[in-house]
């Protein structure tokens, strides 16, 4: 895979270069508008490979410079714009863009009924966390998906999915990306609903027909015409993932397991703090059913930063997990301490230590909870 390295000379050389590669399509081109056109195509390259401004800055910022070659266009040695202004934005009224828009208003919609969640624990509970068994489950599921509606369509309603399956199971999102949307593309191939130039070839098809003799009229596709080989290519792009994604792939940056290792040694060298992250079970008949918080923290040395009762959500904010909440049968506890502590509290409770974080592995991610160092100043009304 290319990467550009992206420091700021190497930004204006690449930029220099671009350049010239723009003054010398001036030389080739049959007319000016298409030397315009190459030299705004070239541009448009060059931001969106260097990313001199964000993706939707750049995309918004030369829909503007075409606009404005319909005022500039004396100037620029042109008859007209290169775009007219009534339609500058016809690509905002495009099916494939709407469509787009309105598949992710409606996954984040199925991400905030909690539908995407139950996919995704399902998922998790069947897969595991091996790689090799979450890719075909979530790239199979996509595929047959992307069957029966747009490509993009798919990918962009799994989403919110692996997200929660890469935040849960500790998968980088990038080595889940690409199968799903490679397969998203192969899904929709199994049938004539996502197969936009078989679409096409048919009604094609019968518009020949219709200059043609009955006997020698031609047969359009049905819809699963091209199932047989759909699944074929589908499985293929699994099998090849499986096989050998582990040198395709993206890999993940070194330096955020490092980063994340050294902010816990940091922390036992300067403060002897060795505390970690557990999760623990709470049983029908454990002594600790109907306790509050502030009973138990204290006394063994523990912190609770978030709990989950039976069917409900997860509470992990300040003001959601009060000191004075009791605790239920069947909950799970998100717990800050020490191993020694643990082994005490647990002891003491007849408490089950889960394997890693399950109901907490989101809410409790690098990416959305950590530990910050702060400093209390003199006079602060904290103190004491």
């Amino acid at each position: 895979m290319i990467k550009f390295n992206k420091s700021p000379s190497k930004k204006w050389v690449f930029g220099i270069l671009f350049c010239f590669a723009g003054w010398g399509m001036t030389l080739v081109v049959p007319s000016v508008e298409v030397a315009w056109v190459s030299g705004l195509l070239i541009l448009t390259i060059y931001a969106f490979s260097f990313e001199i401004v964000s993706v939707d800055v750049a995309a918004i910022t030369i829909m503007v410079i075409l606009g404005l070659t319909s005022l500039l266009a004396p100037v620029m040695g042109l008859e007209q714009g290169l775009v007219s202004t009534e339609h500058l934005f016809d690509g905002f009224s495009s099916n494939a863009v709407m469509s787009i828009i309105a598949v992710m208003i409606i996954g984040a919609g199925l991400d905030k009924t909690g539908v995407m969640n139950v996919v995704a624990r399902y998922i998790l509970k069947i897969g595991g966390n091996t790689e090799t068994r979450i890719i075909p489950i979530i790239s199979g599921t996509v595929g047959i998906i992307s069957s029966f509606m747009q490509n993009v369509g798919a990918a962009a309603l799994f989403l919110p999915v692996v997200n929660r399956i890469s935040a849960r199971s500790g998968l980088p999102m990038s080595r889940l990306l690409m199968p799903m949307g490679f397969t998203a593309i192969l899904g929709g191939t199994v049938t004539m609903v996502g197969s936009s130039p078989l679409i096409l070839l048919n009604d094609l098809i019968l518009t020949s027909n219709a200059g043609l003799p009955n006997e020698l009229d031609m047969d359009t596709w049905s819809l699963f015409s091209v199932t047989p080989i759909g699944l074929a290519l589908v499985a293929t792009g699994i099998i090849y993932f499986v096989v050998a994604g582990k040198f395709v792939l993206p890999q993940t940056s070194p330096d955020k397991k490092a980063n994340i290792a050294g902010t816990a040694k940091y922390f036992e060298e300067i403060y002897g703090v060795d505390y970690s992250l557990f999760e623990v079970i709470v049983p029908d008949n454990s002594p600790l059913v109907g306790r509050v918080l502030d009973e138990i923290e204290s006394k063994h040395s523990i912190r609770v930063i978030a709990m989950q009762s039976s069917g409900t959500r997860v509470r992990a904010d300040q003001g959601d997990l009060s000191r004075d909440l009791s605790i239920t049968e069947n909950s799970s506890l998100g717990i800050l301490c020490s191993p020694r502590h643990l082994k005490d509290f647990v002891d003491a409770y007849g408490l089950t230590i889960q394997k890693g974080l399950r109901a907490f592995s989101e809410v409790l991610s690098s990416s959305q909870a950590g530990i910050a160092e702060i400093v209390i100043p003199p006079g602060s009304s904290i103190i004491g």
